[in-house]
């Protein structure tokens, strides 16, 4: 009961806090200082640095449109004149954040389905009797040789083993790369291309990108891509390379910003010249069928430039009703 008592007594019962002020100038100056350093990284670098007073949207939707101009002109003892146009040196024709261009190849013309000598950089195909060959059982020896190839059932001839030093499509440098790029922020339902809002339908047609005078124009030279990675298209022609072009959009709709910034930069540019893992290249073929229905086909070991297409960015604003003011 007295338990009960003290504790009904004391729901009711009210503490006020006693301050004692002390008069110390180092004390005093210690706590304002205090105060002060707090209310500094609030208003610099929270609200100012940081903008935590902003919404942020990094939900970044994108979509990427490629497409390449440029015509080149080989002639090819075996094949002869060939023009080319993107259709051929764009590899696939249609790309969508990755493209390949074409600036120099190796090709082998001409090939049937049938049986000859196996090529002699391939290690295996290599013998000294028909032992040594599973295929078809048959060693393919050179008069006064002792060692031969085997004989296979494929593509011949074999592929050719002649490496350009020098680019094939001279032309390449000069092709012009057109990157349309569309962003959508769901969260502010803010969306914008990096294509200048213009009627002149002519814009696109003499236009080049510059980051002062047309940074809303997203048409470049391959060799001025090329040169942003840290490279030359001499250097890269034989050879190939893997390059990333990154979009960066960094918006703030507070103050009515929103641009596309490019950067370049090499993949493989770390790696020392004579590194096998430097590079880009791979090999394709185009079919043929003559009157009589046989099959032949053109081998081509292509060297060129990979682009990588990257979209990256966020979105802040301090109030919706602002986002929609410059949407």
């Amino acid at each position: 009961m007295v338990l009960f008592r003290e504790r009904f007594h004391g729901f009711f019962q009210y503490d006020t806090r006693k301050y004692v002020a002390t008069q110390n100038l180092s004390l005093g100056l210690l706590h304002r200082l205090y105060q002060l350093s707090i209310l500094l990284y609030i208003i610099i670098w929270v609200f100012f640095i940081k903008k935590g007073y902003q919404e942020v949207d990094s939900d970044l939707q994108s979509s990427i449109i490629i497409k390449m101009k440029g015509i080149s002109m080989t002639n090819i003892t075996e094949t002869g004149p060939w023009v080319w146009g993107p259709e051929d040196y764009v590899i696939p024709p249609q790309g969508e954040y990755v493209m390949f261009v074409v600036t120099s190849f190796e090709e082998t013309p001409n090939q049937k389905l049938g049986h000859c000598a196996e090529s002699p950089r391939v290690l295996d195909g290599h013998c000294r009797g028909d032992e040594y060959c599973v295929m078809t059982g048959r060693c393919l020896v050179k008069d006064g040789s002792s060692n031969g190839t085997c004989e296979i059932f494929g593509w011949c001839p074999t592929e050719k083993a002649i490496k350009q030093h020098k680019a094939v499509l001279k032309n390449a440098e000069n092709f012009t790369i057109y990157i349309k790029n569309f962003i959508r922020f769901p969260k502010f339902t803010f969306a914008k291309s990096n294509i200048l809002e213009t009627n002149d339908r002519s814009y696109l047609k003499k236009c080049r990108y510059d980051e002062l005078r047309h940074p809303y124009c997203p048409i470049f030279s391959l060799g001025d891509i090329i040169k942003k990675a840290g490279s030359t298209f001499q250097d890269l022609a034989t050879s190939g390379a893997s390059i990333d072009v990154v979009i960066k959009w960094d918006c703030d709709l507070d103050k009515g910003s929103c641009h596309p910034q490019y950067s370049f930069t090499r993949l493989d540019n770390g790696l020392s010249n004579n590194s096998i893992a430097r590079g880009f290249n791979f090999r394709h073929a185009r079919y043929f069928r003559n009157a009589a229905g046989e099959s032949s086909r053109m081998l081509y070991k292509v060297y060129g430039i990979r682009l990588n297409i990257i979209v990256d960015g966020k979105v802040c604003s301090l109030h919706l009703a602002r986002c929609l003011k410059y949407w």
